[in-house]
């Protein structure tokens, strides 16, 4: 029973993983960037260059997703913007609303082509997948030698700034996140009423199975993204450190 929802646990785990190498990297960066311009705009601007093929890509995603979907839009921007809870907007696209579906669909469009990216170079360009299943058969003798290779790779260094900038911007903001428990709690509805009806056995039987591999692909996706994000959060936070002590100053 367990092997038919792992995929569920795995997709939890190396989600909130990532959640917390992000916040975690995204603070040590504006705090270095911060120490030596000592400007808060400049860190600012330096920190959307820093992540804008990632920016870019997850407005582009947002605006192509609507015009999919026949639903207008307005303004497209990639300038940051600080809002007033102290967040920094990288970007933005202005669309219409419209029903709780096509506004999920749009709200979650730059995790999808954001996901898609990242395995596409992980798999194809750093070649991460045997690492993974290193890692998974608990192989970390093995794991760690293939990890010492992975920089050997034709452009990395191109391609590793790609997935890390990426796989940083891809996840929808709160804003994108709007329908999404209207869309929910219909879900649930309906799973209730097929479960109320008798269908249990007939999509534990054949719904669960995709459902399952379908969250392992993306439990595999976020777990690469925060490799990643733990491989740069340690030196950066070194860095940080050596400025601390060097200048004197810190951002908390």
């Amino acid at each position: 029973m367990f092997n038919s929802f792992d995929g569920l646990l795995w997709f939890a785990l190396a989600l909130l993983t990532l959640l917390w190498l992000q916040r975690i990297l995204h603070h040590e960066i504006q705090a270095i960037f911060l120490i030596i311009t000592r400007h808060p705009a400049l860190t600012m601007g330096l920190f959307s260059v820093l992540f804008f093929p990632g920016v870019f890509l997850h407005e582009l995603s947002h605006f192509l997703m609507a015009k999919l979907l026949l639903v207008r839009t307005g303004g497209f921007s990639l300038i940051p913007q600080p809002m007033p809870d102290g967040r920094l907007q990288l970007g933005y696209v202005e669309t219409a609303q419209t029903d709780v579906a096509r506004d999920s669909l749009i709200g979650i469009a730059p995790l999808l082509t954001g996901g898609l990216t990242v395995a596409l170079i992980a798999i194809f360009r750093l070649n991460l997948l045997p690492l993974w299943e290193l890692l998974s058969s608990a192989q970390f003798d093995q794991f760690w030698l293939g990890l010492s290779l992975v920089p050997q790779v034709p452009d990395f260094a191109v391609w590793f700034y790609l997935t890390f900038a990426v796989s940083s911007t891809m996840m929808p903001s709160q804003s994108d996140r709007h329908a999404w428990l209207p869309l929910g709690l219909l879900i649930v509805g309906l799973l209730a009423l097929a479960l109320f009806a008798g269908a249990g056995p007939w999509m534990l039987a054949t719904v669960t199975p995709p459902l399952n591999a379908f969250l392992r692909g993306a439990a595999l996706v976020f777990a690469l993204s925060a490799l990643v994000h733990g491989a740069l959060s340690l030196p950066l936070y070194g860095i940080h450190r050596l400025l601390t002590r060097v200048t004197g100053l810190d951002v908390r």
